[in-house]
């Protein structure tokens, strides 16, 4: 058994990753109110909670400690409102998707690729990575904002994405993935830093910090293609194995 406190902890770590969902509200909240770069600070705080509380709840041994209550739901949960809805409504707001019935359709897609993805029981696999593009709607509309992109390239990156979501290529967890984990957590740490950097500094965002932030963009798909390319080595050579014992019993 385990002790109150114990079980306190647990419920408190979960408090905290629910803590998000009042996150997306008050990203929605300025967005409407034309609050833009207070609604990507708000982000930014919601990036930090999601970075963060999965590595509190294995601390607490919240499967544990509370294990009638389904965390990783809640977590799904949260993530849907702050990476996917609240991204979307900001875009929306700030005049960055085309005008018209397009524009609509191209609001739509995020949201509708991201409600299967977040249904897949393979959405995350077994060597902690992401199957298929992970939703990162939020990053996409702070790039989009902050270096103001035109309708038609963030329409387009959009779409993009989407489709993304449904092929099966590995993305890399940062927090999770094993493979380069110390240099991913520095990286990540570093481009959350010129997330808040380029906040400071915008509109007039310096071009030094810019490239400093989309060079992660170019390691984390740089680390993603290789870990799609090694899981399907992987496949093959199993494969192999599996037809050898088959030849020779």
């Amino acid at each position: 058994m385990f002790s109150l406190t114990r079980r306190l902890a647990g419920m408190a770590v979960h408090v905290y990753t629910a803590s998000g969902s009042v996150l997306a509200l008050l990203i929605v909240l300025a967005a409407f109110d034309g609050e833009v770069v207070t609604a990507l600070w708000i982000g930014l705080a919601a990036l930090v909670v999601d970075g963060t509380d999965g590595m509190l709840a294995r601390s607490a041994r919240v499967k544990e400690t509370i294990p009638w209550f389904d965390g990783a739901r809640l977590d799904d949960i949260v993530d849907y409102l702050t990476y996917v809805f609240a991204p979307v409504v900001l875009l929306w707001t700030t005049d960055a998707l085309p005008g018209g019935a397009f524009g609509w359709v191209v609001a739509a897609l995020p949201l509708l690729a991201s409600s299967y993805q977040f249904c897949r029981v393979d959405a995350k696999t077994e060597d902690h990575t992401f199957l298929g593009f992970p939703s990162y709607w939020n990053v996409i509309a702070f790039y989009a904002i902050v270096l103001e992109l035109s309708p038609a390239t963030v329409a387009t990156i959009l779409v993009v994405c989407s489709v993304l979501v449904f092929v099966p290529v590995r993305y890399l967890y940062p927090s999770r993935t094993q493979a380069l984990r110390t240099l991913s957590l520095v990286l990540t740490a570093v481009w959350v830093g010129t997330y808040a950097l380029l906040l400071v500094q915008f509109p007039d965002v310096h071009p030094a910090v810019v490239a400093a932030s989309l060079a992660y963009v170019v390691y984390y798909l740089a680390v993603s293609g290789y870990l799609t390319a090694r899981a399907r080595r992987r496949r093959r050579s199993e494969s192999r194995a599996r037809a050898d014992v088959g030849a020779h019993p």
